[in-house]
């Protein structure tokens, strides 16, 4: 299982919805893919972090597709019912806690708030299908993948991202990847400080 926690790396996923929601503006439609999400916890921190800064109405018309090749076979229940034991959630900044999760049973562990959960969808990946979930995606986000591919699969990979994307949509990588220099034409670089680029 890939290591990833709540609020992992705020600052870039700050960032990236400072960036994402002039672009999603207006839209009835708004994808995300989650490439290599574990068992949810950066899906939803995103959809936390949306949610915070996106009307109601407009959140609703966010899906974040959440995608794994999850091995263990247990990441689609986890991330569908949103349920997280205590521990695991003890990064999460205490007024957001209290408004997005509700105690679920008598041991420790609690659900997240359900207009989330309903915005998230899982399906078991294998990225070097190539296949994107959906067309027309607004943001690609792939922060635990990429340093396990190889260098051609890495090229391959991000490839697929670029198709997926709209035309002017965002791709984030783990700021210690470096997009491949024969795809630096495909994108312009969206900040200096993080590895967030947007398709051109």
């Amino acid at each position: 299982m890939a290591f990833t926690y709540f609020f992992r790396d705020l600052q870039t996923l700050e960032l990236i919805v400072e960036h994402l929601l002039p672009f999603v503006s207006g839209r009835n439609r708004i994808s995300i893919w989650d490439a290599g999400c574990a068992s949810g916890q950066e899906p939803y921190t995103l959809a936390i972090l949306l949610a915070e800064k996106m009307h109601s109405f407009s959140f609703r018309n966010v899906t974040i597709y959440a995608t794994d090749i999850d091995m263990s076979n247990q990441f689609g229940k986890i991330i569908h019912d949103g349920i997280y034991p205590y521990p695991e959630l003890e990064r999460i900044p205490v007024e957001l806690f209290k408004k997005y999760f509700t105690r679920y049973d008598n041991n420790s562990n609690y659900q997240i708030d359900q207009l989330l959960r309903s915005r998230i969808t899982f399906k078991r990946e294998d990225l070097l299908d190539f296949q994107p979930p959906t067309e027309e995606i607004s943001l690609v986000l792939c922060k635990n993948v990429l340093l396990h591919l190889s260098a051609e699969q890495r090229v391959a990979v991000i490839r697929t991202y670029h198709r997926a994307l709209a035309r002017g949509g965002l791709f984030a990588m783990e700021n210690t990847q470096k997009l491949p220099e024969e795809l630096l034409p495909l994108f312009d670089k969206v900040v200096s400080n993080a590895e967030i680029y947007r398709k051109k």
